[in-house]
């Protein structure tokens, strides 16, 4: 009798160990789905965030360049085989703006979400939170990348025009420079409550990366002028991001580039995890405060 019982529960056993657990990847592939699709419909709500999305960088195509067009010459610097228009070389910097305007947007829409909104709900949802805040990141990218195809649509009209292979081998650099900015939206916006706060926050990140890098002159040019700037751009994980897409914009890979947003964007992602853990996080933090 007992030999029975025992051969029973040990059937059982086995029966359970072999029963699959948590979530299925047909569940995760739903969860992320939804996320991206609820991003697409909001920017498509929103057209006048993609209006403006286009507005700020096509008028320093059209105005800014133009006017520095003979102020600002650009000698014959990699990725580049011959002099350029210095409209060509800020090209890859307004593409860094759109970027990283959006994965500031993306951002500051979460610190409202996390409070009122569909994050709030997704945040407690059984599915591991960092899976919710990749996919989150995610749906942003794919916005961002979405406006800046439409951005070089609209440059090419105005003599920037790369060979058509270097649109579908700049989408990597895209990519990874989307992740990477989107990530340090997320980390910043784990450190702010309140709405006011974090678009204030924002213009001390913003301003300061997009100037102090390679977006809209050479880093010789910066040497030359301030040794000290200089250093400082090169310090700037936007600078690198400008350098990544720049290059392969024109079918080239920039390895140290590469490498410098591929570790930022490692570090960005796991400290915004960390900080959305609601056991050690900041987010723990202000509650318990």
């Amino acid at each position: 009798m007992s030999e029975a019982v025992s051969t029973e529960r040990s059937a059982t056993n086995k029966a359970l160990d072999n029963e699959p657990s948590g979530f299925s990847g047909k569940a995760y592939a739903i969860c992320a789905g939804g996320i991206i699709w609820r991003e697409a419909l909001r920017f498509l709500h929103q057209r006048e965030r993609f209006v403006s999305a286009l507005v700020r960088p096509l008028l320093w195509l059209f105005i800014f360049a133009a006017g520095f067009r003979q102020v600002l010459g650009v000698s014959i610097v990699p990725p580049y085989q011959t002099y350029i228009l210095y409209e060509v070389y800020i090209t890859p910097g307004l593409i860094g703006m759109i970027l990283l305007f959006n994965g500031m947007q993306s951002s500051l829409s979460m610190v409202y979400d996390r409070e009122t909104g569909t994050m709030k709900t997704l945040l407690v949802s059984p599915l591991p939170r960092w899976y919710l805040l990749v996919s989150k990141l995610a749906a942003g990218v794919a916005v961002g990348i979405l406006q800046v195809y439409v951005f070089l649509a609209i440059a090419w009209f105005w003599d920037v025009q790369p060979n058509w292979i270097g649109y579908l081998y700049v989408l990597p650099a895209l990519i990874l420079t989307g992740l990477m900015l989107g990530s340090l939206g997320m980390l910043l916006s784990s450190l702010v409550q309140q709405l006011e706060n974090f678009a204030g926050i924002m213009n001390f990140v913003i301003f300061p990366m997009y100037f102090a890098s390679s977006a809209l002159y050479p880093l010789w040019r910066v040497q030359e002028s301030s040794p000290l700037l200089h250093t400082i751009c090169l310090f700037n994980p936007f600078t690198h991001a400008v350098e990544l897409v720049r290059f392969a914009l024109y079918q080239q890979f920039n390895l140290e580039a590469f490498l410098i947003v591929i570790g930022c964007t490692v570090f960005f992602l796991g400290a915004a995890i960390i900080a959305y853990d609601p056991a050690r996080g900041t987010i723990a933090r202000k509650k318990q405060g």
